[in-house]
């Protein structure tokens, strides 16, 4: 009885320490073409990654998984302990959802006690050491943040489908940006997207498939690859997924891999 009054009074303080919602209260979506007063690194090599991974600073690592409006942190807070030696960074332009990703990975990295020797990771720090997040518009400024080729993994989750026809220029696939996203991404690495917008879901991929530098690659290859925790992430832990879910909702994923390019050389 009495290890298990510790244990029940050591989740209680776990419970108590991590941030509520309801104390970080913000609209659901903000306008991307407004003036949102936010500093911005001038190059990714003016960004210090040792105040967000402390960790690892003798590694030299700079994140590899960027969440493109990641909201409460879902998807992060669900793939951070799955890869403990890939940097993670979620990007939010609301600035109380931003707080409350900081406090949430904080509380995370205080209560979490540090995993048992693995065969296949190296890091043995406390988890949520990997993951972080910035204030920032990915819409205007994601090449501050990232160097070329350096990403391996690009998210967008449920995005606002911008439903009027006059507002489809601030969503988040477009061809300006698909050639931003071409850039910070590596060859191989994977675009993800997920909505439960049909419409928003045959936007995002004609504007992909259209692209030249991406290719489509399936849901049944991504699993076969070895992506299936990745997946099954990008389907269920969101607050928005999560809500697709209770009521009932359809939801439609798209994949696309870098692709890579031979340069011509001249004889």
């Amino acid at each position: 009885m009495g290890k298990r009054k510790r244990l029940s009074n050591q989740l209680h303080e776990t419970n108590s320490l991590l941030p509520q919602k309801k104390h970080y209260r913000q609209r659901a979506h903000a306008n991307p073409f407004s003036d949102h007063a936010l500093n911005y690194p001038s190059s990714p090599k003016a960004i210090d990654w040792i105040e967000h991974y402390p960790t690892f600073a003798a590694s030299g690592k700079t994140p590899e998984f960027a969440d493109i409006g990641c909201g409460f942190g879902g998807l992060l807070i669900s793939l951070a302990p799955l890869f403990p030696d890939t940097l993670m960074l979620g990007i939010e332009i609301r600035v109380q959802v931003t707080q409350y990703v900081q406090d949430r990975i904080a509380a995370l990295r205080a209560t979490s006690a540090a995993p048992a020797e693995s065969p296949t990771s190296s890091s043995t720090a406390t988890p949520y050491q990997n993951v972080s997040v910035v204030r920032a518009n990915a819409m205007k400024f994601l090449p501050n943040f990232f160097p070329k080729h350096s990403l391996s993994a690009l998210f967008f989750l449920f995005p606002d489908p911008h439903f009027k026809a006059r507002k489809h220029k601030a969503r988040i696939i477009s061809p300006t940006l698909l050639a931003e996203y071409a850039y910070v991404l590596r060859p191989g690495g994977i675009v993800y997207t997920i909505t439960d917008v049909r419409d928003l879901h045959e936007w995002m991929k004609a504007h992909l498939d259209a692209f030249p530098l991406f290719e489509s690659i399936s849901e049944t290859e991504l699993r076969r690859q070895g992506c299936g925790p990745i997946l099954d992430a990008v389907y269920s832990s969101t607050e928005e997924g999560k809500k697709v879910e209770r009521n009932g909702g359809g939801k439609w994923l798209a994949c696309f891999r870098r692709k890579g390019v031979s340069r011509m050389t001249g004889t």
